[in-house]
């Protein structure tokens, strides 16, 4: 009893260390063609995201939306084992969108953006080497952020946006018992919450070709109150893990400081450098606290110990004709995830990051973007601390996006 109390509580504690681990930087087509650089240029109304500061200095009013198909090739490779095996985790669709307007040669603007910094979905099979730490996951966080920009001089600008984040998580796993209709058991958390936080953003113009970036979007604290804890037990063990069930967890999803810098080298040539710092250190312990308890379930407290991490992007748009231009970037990102503590659930190591992407304004109001994004982590061999799982893991992620833009 006390192994199948285990296996529940790591199912638990290593679910949302996907949500902490895993973050979508895929907020703007335009910047995603450039490895997601470009919070010290002028771009389009995706500013609102990247950087409020900047907003106030685009031309007009602006609505622009960003789709991407995220597709995530997961394999693993369990100690021992002769045989590779790969998570089915179909396609992802992160998103960002944003409506941007103010007076024509005014000094302010406003906008309200929303998009997905966070998610996504694995899949590994219900009969895969690690199915009593993981079956399939399917996480959600959806950031809404209203947004004002101002603009201070014609060569600075800040602005600032209050985050309400939606969150939704549902994951599901195995358990080393017999399942109501005799097979294996089986546990499956998922429950909604909301979150609270900020967006802040710096822009300087210091010359006519140099720009200057720096942006802040905070932890977001968001409270799971009234999740649903679903387990799938024989009747002898119906009384240890009574239904219905649920439980309240609290996360933080970490906080973004990001220095820009933008050049434009010649009339066609623009490049773009960000360094992002992400404070991966407020995720050190999860704790879950169950309506109901037993025994055999109590509240549990599991230390995560995650480490502060940076991102090195560097991107640049050429303009191949007034109206077409070409986007190239590359990318390296170190893993926030400590050895011990990777898990099924995002087999994070750090990753290089190349992306191309392409522009076309179609007519003076009218404009359609789309990039594509390559990731390649590195080969990581892991033994979990809680789970004993050990193996080695190898991920690649294949990302196409797409944008409309209007200005009106």
């Amino acid at each position: 009893m006390k192994k199948v109390f285990m296996s529940i509580f790591l199912m638990a504690s290593s679910s949302f260390a996907f949500a902490q681990g895993f973050q979508i930087n895929l907020l703007g087509t335009k910047q995603t063609g450039m490895a997601h650089a470009g919070a010290a240029l002028k771009t389009d109304a995706s500013t609102l995201v990247f950087n409020p500061g900047s907003s106030v200095f685009l031309e007009g009013n602006q609505v622009y939306i960003s789709g991407n198909a995220a597709i995530i090739n997961n394999s693993f490779l369990r100690e021992g084992a002769s045989k590779t095996e790969y998570a089915d985790n179909g396609i992802a669709p992160p998103f960002s969108a944003g409506v941007m307007f103010g007076p024509k040669e005014g000094k302010w603007k406003a906008g309200l953006a929303a998009y997905t910094p966070f998610g996504g979905q694995t899949d590994w099979g219900k009969s895969w080497s690690g199915q009593m730490a993981l079956t399939s996951l399917e996480l959600q966080a959806i950031y809404l952020q209203p947004t004002f920009s101002y603009k201070i001089s014609d060569k600075l600008g800040i602005g600032a946006g209050f985050i309400i984040n939606f969150g939704h998580v549902d994951l599901q796993r195995n358990l080393p018992v017999t399942g109501s209709a005799g097979g294996t058991g089986s546990a499956q958390l998922q429950g909604n919450g909301m979150g609270y936080g900020f967006n802040v953003g710096l822009y300087y113009q210091a010359t006519d070709a140099f720009s200057l970036a720096l942006t802040h979007r905070s932890t977001v604290k968001t409270t799971v109150d009234d999740g649903d804890a679903i387990f799938d037990v024989s009747t002898a063990l119906s009384t240890s893990f009574p239904q219905p069930n649920t439980f309240k967890s609290t996360l933080n999803l970490p906080s973004t400081t990001t220095l820009g810098l933008g050049y434009k080298a010649t009339d066609k040539l623009t490049l773009a450098l960000d360094i992002n710092y992400v404070h991966w250190s407020v995720y050190d312990t999860l704790s879950f606290d169950y309506k109901q308890n037993t025994p055999q379930l109590q509240d549990t407290k599991s230390p995560r110990n995650y480490k502060d991490s940076w991102a090195f992007r560097l991107g640049g748009q050429y303009g191949v004709t007034e109206r077409l231009a070409v986007r190239g970037g590359v990318g390296y990102v170190l893993t926030p995830i400590k050895d011990g503590y990777v898990t099924p659930e995002i087999p994070d190591a750090n990753r290089i990051i190349l992306t191309l992407g392409l522009g076309y304004q179609i007519t003076d109001k009218f404009s359609i973007d789309a990039a594509f994004m390559f990731e390649d982590l590195e080969k990581r061999t892991q033994t979990n601390i809680e789970t004993g799982l050990q193996g080695t893991y190898k991920t690649y992620a294949y990302i196409p996006s797409l944008a409309l833009g209007y200005k009106f």
